[in-house]
């Protein structure tokens, strides 16, 4: 039961047949309520006009014995006194309640006195005093009905209620019958909307199990050159499968990245780790011959280049700027470029503060002086501006050969090295502009390549001001 009902479209069939069943109950108590009602409504119509045929009767001075009352079947009358006596009944009627008055005996004496002299005279008809459900008996056979009671005054001004019903029969056995419909037509109805819900909803999600399918078989091949099915339409599915489709595209990518990252880290770990195991099996078969400059630069290079790779897979687990604080640009360059003979700073911004990690853009500095410098004749040139209020400049230019405009963005790859003729002790692993642009980016800025005006790169850092 828990799996049938762990389904989707389980859920969405049982959700709307409830719906649908709640608003079938609501309409079908409301269609029995409104024609229960109107019936109700006829019959006190129709007990008014009986009611008031007698009491016009009785207010013409007609006597109560020759009223010429209604079957009693169809419109039982009942006619009673002020102070309670039964003045006249229709034949038949065995019982009444509902009336205020259960007698159905007319009580001797009613009838004006045959030595009367005097005619009686005119009376009054009155409203409609009330309406009542009740029921009679006439001749053995009960039965439920609506009673109008009218107000009158008969020739010897004396008052008296004309009690007059209508029967419910026909309103019952209307409500009967409707309501028996409802129980036989309801329950199919439900029926067909569940199952019809249960359809279509299959039917709808059909593609999404099939990008279901086909997810679990990439999870289990480890294949991410695969794709999920995408249907022909422009509902959410297929927006769903676009989306995993971008998204299996966007990990196909990481994964490649970083298999490539891990085999180029073993490539450039492999070179000094192997140049300094030599000097030291050289070393201990003939000290004499041990170079320790050689040793110690090579262990340098990998301590180096240990941190390098240390530092991107922190940036690349997110890892936000340690200790953030308000970093002066001016004064973070000039640092940088002491100690280096070709490097000049024109500092033309005053305040040029940012927010972030001072070791970490100092490193983007060092990194991006170190770059210029390999690549320059003569002069590397810093320069720190201020961009408005927006934004801190930071450029650096060389008077090289420069950056040919295809390779601008490549250059920025990890392990990527235009000049695959130098040497690695000179040219570096080839992650200083890309751990220099991944720092410009968790600090939210940019970090481009470009000309330089005297023809050689130029390397633009643009930081938001603090």
């Amino acid at each position: 039961m828990r799996r049938l009902f762990g389904s989707v479209r389980a859920r969405a069939a049982l959700g709307a047949t409830l719906v649908v069943a709640v608003a079938l109950l609501a309409a079908g108590a409301a269609v029995l309520l409104s024609l229960r009602g109107n019936l109700e409504g006829r019959a006190d119509a129709e007990a008014d006009g009986v009611a008031r045929q007698v009491a016009a009767r009785i207010a013409a001075g007609t006597p109560y014995a020759e009223l010429d009352l209604p079957d009693a079947e169809d419109n039982p009358v009942q006619v009673v006194g002020e102070d309670g006596r039964v003045l006249a009944v229709s034949e038949g009627l065995e019982a009444i309640s509902g009336t205020g008055a259960p007698g159905v005996t007319p009580v001797p004496g009613t009838e004006p006195d045959e030595d009367d002299e005097a005619s009686p005279e005119p009376g009054e008809l009155g409203d409609v005093v009330r309406h009542a459900r009740g029921t009679a008996t006439v001749e053995g056979e009960h039965g439920t009905y609506r009673f109008a009671s009218v107000r009158a005054t008969d020739g010897r001004d004396e008052t008296v209620l004309v009690h007059a019903g209508a029967s419910l029969a026909a309103q019952q056995d209307a409500v009967r019958t409707a309501a028996g419909a409802m129980l036989i037509g309801f329950p199919l109805l439900l029926a067909v909307v569940g199952s019809v819900t249960w359809l279509v909803t299959r039917r709808a999600l059909r593609p999404v199990e099939g990008i279901r399918r086909e997810m679990a078989e990439i999870t289990a091949s480890a294949d991410l050159t695969r794709r999920v099915p995408e249907p022909g339409t422009h509902d959410e599915v297929a927006r769903l499968a676009r989306t995993t489709n971008e998204t299996l595209a966007a990990l196909e990518t990481s994964v490649e990245r970083q298999r490539r990252f891990v085999a180029d880290a073993s490539h450039e770990l492999r070179s000094p780790i192997a140049s300094l195991r030599t000097q030291l099996e050289v070393a201990a078969a003939h000290p004499g011959l041990l170079d320790l400059d050689g040793a110690v630069e090579d262990t340098v290079r990998l301590q180096r280049l240990a941190a390098d790779l240390l530092l991107l897979a922190r940036l690349d687990a997110g890892e936000r700027p340690a200790g953030s604080s308000r970093v002066d640009l001016v004064a973070l360059a000039r640092e940088e470029a002491a100690g280096r003979a070709r490097v000049t700073v024109d500092a033309r911004a005053a305040g040029a503060e940012v927010a972030g990690s001072r070791g970490q853009l100092g490193r983007v500095l060092a990194n991006l002086l170190d770059n210029a410098e390999r690549h320059a004749r003569s002069a590397v040139t810093v320069t720190v501006r201020r961009d408005g209020d927006r934004a801190a400049v930071v450029r650096v230019a060389d008077d090289g050969n420069g950056v040919p405009e295809g390779d601008r963005e490549r250059i920025f790859e990890r392990f990527v090295r235009l000049d695959d003729a130098r040497s690695r002790d000179e040219g570096g692993a080839g992650l200083g502009l890309a751990i220099a642009r991944d720092v410009a980016v968790r600090h939210g800025g940019t970090l481009t390549a470009g000309a330089a005006p005297g023809g050689g790169a130029l390397f633009e850092l643009r930081l938001p001001l603090a």
